[in-house]
């Protein structure tokens, strides 16, 4: 019995990691879609999202289960608690990665991204794909340094946004106000993905030392300051 309990619990980890790469692959195509203005590549992205939904849902059910049968306590109660806080972070990032298709698909034919913001649009797809496959990672190894570097790595996400603003803000600017629309949509998918990929490592913190990742940094930077005094 105890061995088939911690193979299902493995098997929700599985589940997360499945989730997290396919959220991953979903950003980075939706980002291709939106700069090509590519419906098909949009249309795919939309549809598949629907797995990642069947996979949050089968996860949470398996979770369900667990809590009910083998009222699990300590690290194990931790860990099917932490999951399903997990799954509902994904899935929101999978949301997002629709929204971008859903808007490369309302725009069709018409660009919705300006040439002279593709490179920036580029970029945060980019990242964003990046910052999840090192979430997945994190889920994976149970890496607490390299889930704790994860906000750091957010904060290129934070100045492309900003960087999106200054162009909407710009006197110069000729694209008219649906566009200015698109853009600031857009920033604040990318904006919210990475966010999303931040906290799935930073639950993975909570899950492997029993502390909130925020707390934890707030014990290692007062050490680092007076290393460096």
């Amino acid at each position: 019995m105890r061995d088939a309990y911690h193979e299902e619990l493995d098997s929700i980890g599985d589940g997360l990691v499945e989730m997290a790469r396919l959220v991953g692959s979903a950003i980075g195509r939706a980002t291709t879609a939106i700069l090509d203005s590519d419906l098909k590549l949009a249309e795919a992205v939309i549809e598949a999202d629907q797995k990642v939904d069947d996979l949050q849902h089968q996860l949470e059910a398996r979770a369900i289960t667990l809590l009910a049968r083998q009222q699990p306590v300590a690290t194990d109660l931790r860990i099917v608690v932490t999951s399903l806080r997990m799954s509902a972070d994904l899935e929101r990032s999978g949301d997002l990665a629709q929204h971008v298709a859903k808007l490369a698909r309302l725009r069709y034919p018409e660009r919705a991204v300006p040439h002279d913001l593709h490179a920036t649009i580029l970029e945060m797809g980019q990242l964003a794909q990046r910052l999840m496959a090192k979430a997945a990672e994190v889920i994976i190894t149970k890496d607490v340094d390299l889930a704790l570097q994860l906000e750091q790595d957010d904060d290129a996400m934070d100045l492309l946004h900003r960087t999106l603003f200054q162009h909407l803000m710009d006197d110069r600017w000729k694209h008219g106000i649906e566009t200015a629309v698109d853009v600031t949509l857009l920033g604040r998918y990318y904006e919210r993905y990475a966010d999303h990929a931040v906290a799935v490592a930073k639950r993975v913190v909570y899950l492997v030392t029993g502390e909130h990742a925020d707390d934890l940094q707030a014990d290692i930077q007062p050490a680092t300051q007076v290393e460096g005094a």
